[in-house]
């Protein structure tokens, strides 16, 4: 068989220009925060210090996540509701929880 396969256990979304760049963007800054933490434990900054800038790159990826499960449930899940395939909100439902820990 030739060519790139895909396993049917794995679903995908696409997603337009503006969406990925901003993800990326976002994604991009959180990258740099966890690189200046780093570099602040290497450089033995003080405790309160680091503890202050992991707050900060927490709640980067917190927005991120926000904006990412609000498109999720704007397109897929409605579009999952829409096409019949009520599983959709067991499988939302457990994500949640799981982000919720």
């Amino acid at each position: 068989m030739q060519g790139h396969q895909t396993c049917a256990c794995h679903k995908t979304k696409q997603r337009n220009e503006d969406e990925v760049r901003q993800l990326i963007h976002r994604l991009n800054r959180i990258e740099g925060q966890i690189r200046g933490i780093r570099g602040m434990v290497e450089k033995n900054v003080y405790c309160t210090d680091i503890l202050m800038q992991v707050a900060a790159a927490n709640a980067a990826l917190n927005a991120f996540t926000r904006e990412l499960l609000g498109s999720h449930i704007r397109t897929c899940v409605v579009q999952d509701i829409r096409d019949g395939k009520d599983e959709i909100i067991d499988e939302l439902l457990n994500t949640l929880q799981k982000l919720m820990k």
